[in-house]
């Protein structure tokens, strides 16, 4: 609603009208009308006759609430037919124009998800749920960690090499894992052909992976969930497995490194830009570690060059 009313300020402010010369007005009462809704969720009612005002003052806040918001995007599309009809609508407005429709619409959407929710009890299923208005690719993704059980963001798989190289990421746009796993490794298969052996987390696994993943890999450390079969039990206990497993856990390295080299939060808008950033920082990764490996043969250079410098004086002295 906030963003509304401004943009609908802006555009009337454009053409000269004068509809909305108390927007900022309309935005505290709006604003004062949500604090008053979030305000009477809050309460520790003793009683039934105390949980049953409670409940009245959280109904009719909501009421409150939505009757002013539906009152006010009524009187914003009623504005912007007059502004259409009136012949002063430039190609200069019509961003702003496509701004208004399109945060009327996010608008519209939270006012049928409120009377659905508060006022009728209905329970709003994940699918229509929308978690940021300014990036709307933003994802609920459950983690099932301690001290961080959920995170608003969008997920990415990496794959990397033994040399700490990130060889391929897929950006998962309301994709889990085992959906990116055999796309991941063919793709990267197609680039470097010497692949033979990958390890993945639990959460990649699925029946039709492990058998894809087979055929193009010579070794799939792919751990199963559940209880295991004697042929899984015994390919799991391989010593092919068990190495491939024990070196997974360096990818947490590179994931880590990542974040702090500013994947942690993109700055980008839109998912494009959200899709830039991830692969600049991933070609930044991999310069970073060009850079280690480049100081570490260095460093080895200049210590061979000392142990010489020092055989040579010891030859002298003797």
């Amino acid at each position: 609603m906030r963003k509304v009313i401004q943009f609908v300020a802006a555009l009337c402010d454009s053409v000269g009208l004068s509809d909305w010369r108390q927007y900022q007005y309309n935005i505290k009462q709006v604003k004062r009308l949500m604090r008053q809704a979030q305000q009477s969720k809050r309460g520790r009612s003793k009683t039934a006759k105390q949980e049953e005002k409670r409940e009245a003052r959280l109904l009719q806040a909501h009421k409150n609430y939505v009757t002013l918001s539906e009152s006010m995007l009524i009187k914003v599309k009623n504005t912007v037919k007059i502004v259409e009809t009136s012949g002063e609508l430039t190609t200069t407005l019509l961003p702003l124009l496509e701004s208004i429709n399109h945060f009327s619409r996010h608008a519209d959407r939270q006012v049928d998800q409120i009377k659905r929710r508060v006022l009728q009890g209905e329970e709003i299923p994940h699918d229509e749920k929308v978690f940021s208005l300014f990036q709307s690719h933003t994802e609920w993704i459950s983690k099932g960690k301690a001290g961080v059980p959920v995170e608003l963001g969008l997920r990415v798989c990496v794959l990397e090499d033994q040399h700490q190289f990130i060889l391929h990421h897929t950006v998962m746009e309301k994709q889990t894992d085992d959906q990116v796993a055999v796309p991941m490794v063919t793709h990267t298969k197609q680039i470097f052909s010497e692949l033979n052996s990958c390890s993945f987390d639990k959460g990649f696994h699925s029946s039709r992976n492990q058998e894809a993943l087979s055929s193009i890999l010579t070794v799939t450390a792919m751990p199963r969930k559940g209880s295991l079969s004697k042929k899984a039990k015994a390919h799991e206990t391989s010593e092919a497995f068990r190495k491939a497993r024990y070196k997974h856990s360096a990818v947490e390295s590179a994931i880590n490194a990542l974040e702090v080299h500013g994947l942690n939060r993109c700055p980008d808008h839109g998912i494009d830009g959200f899709k830039r950033y991830v692969a600049l920082s991933i070609v930044t990764r991999n310069i970073h570690r060009i850079g280690t490996l480049l100081k570490q043969a260095e460093a080895k250079r200049d210590m061979r060059r000392k142990v010489r410098y020092r055989n040579n004086l010891l030859k002298l002295a003797a």
